[in-house]
């Protein structure tokens, strides 16, 4: 299973930000979908997810500022992000596991920049 992110972007601070990540095929079985982050000189930290069913978490970090969704038939996971922080500024990866086969798959990751 491959995930695409397309590029990334640049925003001012306060501005909205979408970001897709489609996976190149279904996972069979229940799967979650997320994203996580990496600032630089930090670890990566988990953002948000969304499984298959439509249950979503968020860090509290994020919460009440992004939004993430899933389209099962495209094989999909977005987030969309609003009212950006400089300090939201990371490199953004997307995250698909497959919970039968315990399987975890990574997108090469997109560059989110805020700037103040």
């Amino acid at each position: 299973v491959q995930l695409v992110e397309p590029g990334g972007g640049l925003v001012q601070a306060g501005g909205p930000l979408r970001s897709s990540c489609p996976a190149s095929r279904r996972m069979p079985g229940p799967s979650i979908m997320g994203w996580y982050r990496q600032a630089p000189g930090k670890q990566r930290e988990w953002v948000s997810t969304v499984t298959s069913g439509g249950n979503t978490n968020y860090a509290d970090s994020v919460k009440g500022r992004f939004t993430i969704a899933r389209n099962n038939a495209k094989n999909t996971v977005y987030l969309q992000m609003n009212s950006l922080k400089p300090e939201d500024t990371a490199v953004y990866y997307c995250n698909l596991r497959g919970l039968l086969a315990a399987t975890s798959y990574w997108g090469q990751g997109t560059q989110v920049t805020v700037s103040s």
